[in-house]
């Protein structure tokens, strides 16, 4: 499976499941981690990420890992939301240098870096992709 068809099956799963109406821009991020480190990834997502990412006003959608291939070895997919491009630059700036985040961020990286590349793509929904 393509990074092409696994971005159109989590927008099409997104449209179905968040309501759209509270953000208008969503980020798209791609994570790819380092050979082995997937786990320890989702586990620092799990245990620490999404409570800090709330905490600085990134409103988390969803999050996926892909099924098949290498994809499935390395590869966390996710979608968070700002109000506007002004407020997803400022709770990106205010989660960087949360101690919480850095803190959990340091010591998952005892055993090395858990991320090789991280690509983010900011979007604004369709006016048809709006639920009913």
């Amino acid at each position: 499976m393509n990074i092409k068809k696994i971005i159109s099956t989590c927008l099409f799963a997104l449209i179905l499941c968040a309501p759209l109406a509270q953000a208008d821009i969503y980020e798209l991020r791609t994570y790819t981690a380092h050979e082995g480190r997937l786990d320890d990834l989702l586990a620092r997502f799990e245990n620490h990420t999404l409570d800090i990412f709330e905490r600085n006003g990134i409103r988390s959608i969803a999050y996926w890992v892909p099924q098949d291939g290498e994809l499935s070895e390395n590869t966390l997919i996710y979608i968070i939301a700002h109000p506007d491009r002004e407020s997803a630059t400022a709770n990106w700036d205010a989660f960087i240098i949360d101690p919480d985040w850095l803190q959990a961020r340091e010591e998952s990286r005892e055993n090395g870096a858990l991320v090789k590349e991280i690509v983010s793509v900011f979007m604004e929904a369709t006016p048809w992709s709006h639920m009913p």
